[in-house]
């Protein structure tokens, strides 16, 4: 009988709540996606739940941002974003964006290749950011593990746990919001393993990492994950009294 460790992905909502810290949130959406790395990573929050009273002024900026994101050689230091990790990664992003199009969500920045003759050989994808898609669509059901994030409004508290909710993995959560109590809440009740509130992407040393739901067994980057390792034995002694 393997002990085994299973981190298999994730699809992860950052929620905006209407009382947040608008151009907090805006780094936080922008650092969770882990553009440094084309978002190839389970923890990236790639599905973007904003409140309906921010919703289009929210996507605005945040394609604003996007869009001065620089991509280019990874050794560079003006480099924001470089290249997927290899061909097949690279085939399978471009095609989820056919997908996201095909769908009908709104392509609002990127999802093309950058045209600088140096990186035409690359496998280079533009930072991409798709709009008014289907919460059920599958750019917003399944792991794309490329710089493509979906943006979806919601109306309130239960409405945007629902979206949150309503995929089958569960690695990671962030939350943006300036009240404690919403915050506690939505930490309690969202389906994720790991959750930032008013942040993203950042790991702690010594905390346990991992998922619920099909996003695996097990966690990582903490004391527990060595001794899950570890069998117990328990050893029951009775000393008699011969005299």
């Amino acid at each position: 009988m393997k002990t085994v460790t299973l981190e298999l992905g994730g699809k992860n909502p950052i929620v905006i709540f209407p009382d947040a810290d608008i151009d907090a949130a805006l780094d936080g959406v922008v650092r969770g996606m882990n553009f440094t790395w084309q978002g190839q990573s389970c923890g990236s929050t790639s599905r973007l739940i904003v409140h309906q009273d921010l919703h289009a002024e929210f996507v605005g900026k945040l394609a604003e941002r996007m869009g001065n994101l620089r991509v280019g050689d990874p050794g560079e230091d003006s480099t924001d974003t470089g290249a997927m990790v290899h061909q097949g990664q690279f085939d399978k992003v471009r095609r989820y964006i056919g997908i996201g199009l095909e769908d009908g969500a709104r392509l609002v920045v990127g999802g093309g290749r950058p045209t600088a003759p140096e990186l035409a050989r690359g496998l280079f994808v533009e930072p991409t950011l798709f709009d008014d898609v289907n919460p059920a669509s599958r750019i917003a059901q399944e792991e794309i593990f490329g710089p493509v994030l979906v943006a979806m409004p919601f109306r309130d508290y239960d409405d945007a746990l629902l979206m949150a909710n309503g995929v089958g993995l569960g690695l990671t959560a962030s939350v943006f919001t300036a009240d404690l109590r919403i915050a506690h809440r939505f930490a309690r009740d969202v389906q994720a393993g790991y959750v930032w509130v008013n942040d993203s992407s950042k790991h702690f040393p010594g905390t346990p990492y991992g998922g619920v739901k099909d996003s695996g067994v097990g966690r990582e980057e903490d004391l527990g994950e060595m001794l899950s390792y570890l069998q117990t034995k328990n050893v029951n002694v009775l000393f008699a009294d011969h005299r």
